[in-house]
């Protein structure tokens, strides 16, 4: 949940201007889908983590290679200095050697060691897939973050729009009122009323332009690119059904995110591995042989060797190493048990927030809209009477501010609605 409430903060951050259109060069048309594209193919935690699951793969190979047999090839040359030479210190035996040049192979074969070995492939096994889910885990937070700034920097762009259509409204009455001004039609006060609404639309109309380019460098950013870049964005229809009921919800969450499914499989790793070093309190027998030639040997020594056996080993005492390393990794395995459970509380209550969150939007969006309608109907009529002289400046000025805080009320609402139905998706695991 922090890692989301970074991202959230992140395309929030918008108080900022961003550059200007014009040093940005021409705006490039984008769609979400491209926009997902580009974020993933960018993002170098993407990169990071889809290393690290090719990284677990290789662990799997290298402890499954315990059930293959290991080859080693071996080429001695011996000069014994003097005959009948002896090892007398080092050792507790005395063994002769021989001038000799000789070379041979070593085959040894793991029988058994009573699932030691298979409990650490399974483990490993596990651990690469929690290393994919992962992965997993980290494309859906940039594909959470790519919709949140897109989303936001339509949101800008809408907010923009209305601004200046506001600002060209607010320019027409205030040319107008001017006119009738001079033809004595109207008086300063009114020439005052129109003057401060087109100021005040003015501002607007900046902080919108501002606000329009700190969206457009967020969703730069976004989308993993480092030059300044701007884009024309196609819009996206939202949805005003309602969110499924929360048991379903949470069901699918359980079942789907993928930071969930790593936690399971680190779970189910750390059980294995857990198995494995219990495993190590039981012997070990395998299969050895040798064989080999010596080209050039003492007339002590065979020309040709060859031997072969079975070899049992058996830990009878390491200090407690064996033990510490049993609990050592037992307590593990009920810290990631302890961590999934913790990670599925969290869940469930993210989602059930987000449910709420999302349902808040739609209905948000309907009342929005139904407040545009009312405040477009209002700013007509006042419009209408001014005109014809039955109402004051103050009562068309108060009009056309309603309605233009309605229409930035209803944009605002519109993608909101579209955000909070990706941190929705997000938390039930379904953006990938």
């Amino acid at each position: 949940m922090k890692r989301l409430f970074r991202i959230l903060a992140l395309v929030a951050f918008v108080s900022d201007p961003g550059l200007p259109a014009a040093d940005m060069g021409p705006a490039e048309s984008l769609t979400l889908e491209e926009a997902h594209a580009l974020a993933l193919r960018n993002h170098p935690r993407l990169a990071v983590a889809q290393i690290q699951a090719l990284i677990d793969l290789e662990g799997v190979k290298a402890t499954r290679a315990g059930f293959f047999p290991t080859i080693q090839a071996y080429l001695t040359a011996v000069d014994a200095g003097n005959e009948n030479t002896r090892i007398l210190a080092g050792g507790l035996n005395n063994p002769s050697i021989y001038d000799r040049a000789a070379g041979g192979l070593t085959i040894s074969e793991l029988i058994t060691d009573f699932g030691r070995t298979g409990n650490r492939t399974a483990g490993s096994k596990l651990q690469a897939r929690a290393g994919a889910e992962n992965a997993a885990a980290i494309r859906e937070q940039i594909l959470l973050g790519a919709d949140a700034a897109y989303f936001t920097a339509l949101q800008a762009r809408a907010v923009l729009q209305v601004a200046k259509q506001t600002l060209a409204t607010e320019q027409l009455l205030a040319d107008q009122v001017s006119a009738l001004r001079k033809n004595q039609l109207k008086s300063e006060l009114d020439v005052s009323f129109a003057m401060v609404g087109l100021e005040q639309a003015r501002l607007v109309s900046l902080k919108a332009e501002g606000d329009d380019g700190a969206a457009q460098a967020v969703l730069t950013a976004a989308l993993g690119l480092r030059e300044p870049h701007r884009f024309e964005l196609a819009d996206v229809p939202e949805s005003a059904a309602p969110p499924e009921d929360a048991s379903v919800l949470i069901a699918r969450a359980l079942a789907d995110r993928p930071d969930l499914l790593q936690l399971r499989y680190e779970r189910d790793a750390a059980l294995r591995y857990a198995r494995a070093e219990n495993d190590l309190s039981y012997p070990t027998l395998s299969a050895v042989g040798t064989i080999g030639d010596a080209p050039s040997h003492d007339v002590h020594l065979p020309e040709h060797y060859a031997a072969g056996g079975v070899q049992l080993s058996l830990p009878l005492f390491t200090g407690g190493l064996y033990s510490a390393q049993q609990h050592q990794a037992e307590l593990r395995a009920r810290v990631a048990d302890e961590n999934l459970r913790d990670a599925e509380d969290n869940a469930v209550r993210d989602v059930q927030v987000a449910r709420l969150n999302a349902a808040t939007a739609i209905q948000r969006l309907l009342t929005a809209r139904q407040l545009g309608l009312h405040a477009d109907q209002a700013f007509r009529l006042a419009q209408a009477r001014y005109k014809l002289g039955s109402s004051s400046i103050v009562e068309l000025s108060e009009a056309q501010l309603n309605a233009t805080s309605a229409d930035i009320t209803q944009a605002g609402a519109r993608y909101d609605a579209l955000i909070q139905q990706a941190i929705l998706n997000y938390q039930i695991g379904a953006l990938r």
